[in-house]
């Protein structure tokens, strides 16, 4: 039986953890893509991937036609239990095949395959990498982008080298691979992003700080230390792409935004203040550490950051020390719009506002009924005018009226 694969930490040799704890069961995105080799008796796999069968008449009640060697080849990941060593073997040789079809054939049956048994594949996809054929490094690219995921560390080295590849598709393809692994093993994500962050070439450092969303919430916290760096970067777009994390770091760690929202709002760059606003507005108003932060921006002289922190002023002020921050800030605003704001927030409405505005703070007086429904009902009653209360003429019974 093919030995289980456990992903391990190249630095210090522990097992690697998941970012979620569910198991990956579903295994249809590293099948090749749905064919004849579905149909294919399992007792004539080997035969046809090995090319000892040329051709395979299907039946009728499969569909019918033809199944050629490529297909057999598709199939190897269907074999019983048994054919397991000779499928592998069959494999392997057909990655080192003289046909540039026939190598590009399985690296497609690869990825499936690699689940029953892993062993020395790893090492055919980084030759195939830099194969001669441009069809052949196409279908390693797409495998390594399947692979890497399940194999995180076995696949390490092979993705380090494609991650900095000059040629643009197989730097895409790296990216690619690197994201989806960075989505289920945050371990491994970390440690390619911490030394593509460190390069002194710019596309790796923005490609890189574009991969940091899927960290933000698991990459824990040298996750989030990764922020912090990129969000000091030189270039302004690896900035941006930093400051695009601090939103949903906002609803997860919001301890931790709250320190890197503060260094975003310092940034010169209108794109990364931008993102830094959107997350203040999550954070927690009553921390003092926000507080001061609102404060301070609403004195910023960036027009937007100024606009969302006097905004912000009566969440987190109320009162004369409200009123008294509103005017001070008043004597320096130059907006027309924020000294309209700013003169609201400075003005007690209770003493200085108008009549109507004054008199919504009273409370509302209660209620005196009206003279006429206390006034008695006046009758004769033997010459005598008598009166005679609503309430009273209403609650006497009939039996008791007068003559």
């Amino acid at each position: 039986m093919a030995r289980e694969y456990i992903a391990r930490d190249p630095r210090t040799g522990r097992a690697l953890r998941k970012s979620s704890s569910k198991e990956d069961s579903d295994i249809r995105a590293l099948l090749p893509i749905s064919g004849t080799w579905e149909v294919i008796p399992r007792s004539d796999i080997l035969k046809l991937a090995s090319g000892e069968l040329e051709m395979l008449d299907l039946p009728r009640t499969s569909g019918g036609g033809f199944a050629r060697r490529k297909d057999g080849i598709r199939a190897l990941n269907r074999v019983f239990e048994s054919e397991i060593e000779i499928a592998h073997s069959i494999l392997l040789d057909c990655l080192d095949d003289d046909s540039e079809s026939i190598r590009a054939t399985a690296l497609e049956s690869m990825p499936s395959f690699s689940l029953r048994k892993h062993e020395g594949l790893i090492r055919c996809l980084s030759d195939r990498l830099t194969d001669d054929s441009d069809e052949v490094r196409e279908e390693a690219m797409n495998s390594l982008i399947k692979m890497a995921p399940v194999f995180p560390s076995g696949c390490e080295e092979v993705l380090r080298r494609e991650l900095r590849h000059k040629v643009e598709k197989h730097r895409k393809s790296a990216f690619a691979a690197l994201k989806s692994t960075s989505q289920r093993w945050a371990e491994t994500g970390c440690l390619h992003i911490d030394e593509l962050i460190r390069e002194e070439d710019v596309d790796l450092r923005r490609r890189a700080s574009s991969i940091l969303r899927v960290l933000a919430t698991k990459g824990g916290a040298e996750g989030w230390d990764l922020i912090g760096w990129c969000l000091e970067d030189e270039d302004a777009e690896v900035r941006r792409r930093a400051s695009k994390t601090l939103n949903s770091l906002a609803g997860a760690e919001p301890r931790i935004a709250a320190i890197l929202v503060e260094v975003a709002m310092s940034d010169d760059d209108a794109a990364v203040k931008k993102s830094a606003i959107a997350a203040l507005k999550k954070l927690n108003m009553e921390s003092p550490r926000v507080s001061r932060m609102v404060i301070d921006g609403a004195r910023d002289r960036d027009y937007e950051l100024r606009k969302a922190c006097i905004g912000l002023l009566s969440i987190i002020l109320s009162g004369t020390e409200l009123r008294e921050t509103a005017k001070e800030l008043l004597r320096q605003e130059t907006r027309i719009d924020l000294r309209k704001r700013l003169e609201s927030l400075s003005t007690d409405l209770e003493m200085e506002g108008t009549e109507e505005q004054k008199n919504s703070f009273l409370a509302p007086l209660e209620h005196v009924p009206d003279e006429e429904e206390n006034a008695p009902d006046l009758k004769m009653v033997g010459g005598i005018m008598k009166g005679e209360h609503h309430k009273d003429k209403l609650s006497r019974p009939e039996s008791e009226g007068g003559t």
